[in-house]
């Protein structure tokens, strides 16, 4: 029997690649997302796209049952859904915060409550979660996002010790720098944010640090790679971390104090506010010499 897999947050980056990635690999697949019209050409590909808002009940309860009525079981949950909406957390809106934790957080666990029933009753499952090296370090302009990462896998962490006895495994993926369009969803509403407040300067710093990602960053194959690893194992690890700059930024939060972890920070902003600077200065110039 095919396993069948719910994705989140598929009409694009790292959820469209692992659905593409999962049914050529023999899964039945279910993308889900807001953005219908971002998935149709996954139908060509075999794949089965359902509208998903993860922070409305009714809309995550109409795609189980729909699951559950044209397959009859449900083997992995794939909670990718996510966004950040980086900012100084004087600048943030107690709005907008509250509202990256309910997609990131409050939607990925209301998908486990209505998972976690059929798969006890199946006797197993998996439940595959997108965090994020965030989940582990911190950085400036990124409390929200990071919050909301260290809750996800504070709560997963729990649920893992919880579930285990039903045969249900819960997997963490800590993906690091990936070219996506969320870095520069995240950069345009950092400046807006506080692009113009106290703390501009930092906000410039991060804001160029983020428009690196897409030059430095890992392609979306590279996490698909590993949900791939993480769906088909017979015993998954409790965490897979891959991507540019993952290994080596968790194993610096790891053994570097606080204070000398902050300064590599500050020294890492301040190295890309430089390479961004330079990029930008050599396009202009290009430009006034192909004018001249």
């Amino acid at each position: 029997m095919k396993k069948v897999v719910l994705i989140t947050g598929a009409s694009s980056g790292i959820g469209e690649a692992t659905a593409i990635r999962l049914k050529r690999a023999g899964f039945i697949v279910y993308a889900a997302a807001r953005r219908m019209e971002r998935m149709r050409h996954l139908v060509g590909l075999g794949i089965n796209i359902i509208n998903l808002d993860v922070t409305v009940a009714e809309s995550r309860e109409n795609v189980i049952k729909t699951i559950i009525t044209q397959e009859g079981h449900l083997d992995i949950l794939i909670n990718n859904a996510g966004y950040g909406a980086y900012g100084a957390v004087e600048d943030v809106s107690l709005a907008e915060g509250k509202n990256q934790f309910e997609v990131n957080v409050f939607g990925a666990i209301a998908l486990i409550k209505l998972a976690l029933p059929i798969m006890r009753r199946q006797g197993s499952g998996r439940i595959i979660n997108t965090s994020s090296i965030g989940g582990k370090i911190y950085q400036p302009m990124g409390a929200w996002y990071m919050g909301t990462k260290h809750a996800l896998e504070g709560m997963l962490d729990s649920l893992r010790t919880e579930v285990s006895q039903f045969g249900i495994d819960i997997v963490i993926i800590e993906p690091g720098c990936t070219r996506t369009e969320w870095p520069g969803i995240a950069r345009k509403k950092l400046l807006a944010v506080s692009g113009q407040t106290a703390y501009a300067k930092t906000a410039q710093k991060a804001g160029a640090m983020l428009s690196l990602f897409n030059q430095f960053g890992s392609d979306t194959s590279v996490i698909a790679n590993v949900m791939e690893k993480a769906a088909r194992a017979r015993r998954p690890k409790t965490r897979y971390v891959a991507g540019a700059g993952s290994t080596i930024s968790l194993v610096g939060r790891k053994y570097l104090s606080d204070r000398t972890f902050d300064t590599l920070l500050a020294g890492t902003l301040t190295l890309c506010w430089q390479i961004y600077q330079h990029q930008q200065n050599k396009a202009t110039n290009d430009d006034q010499s192909t004018a001249n």
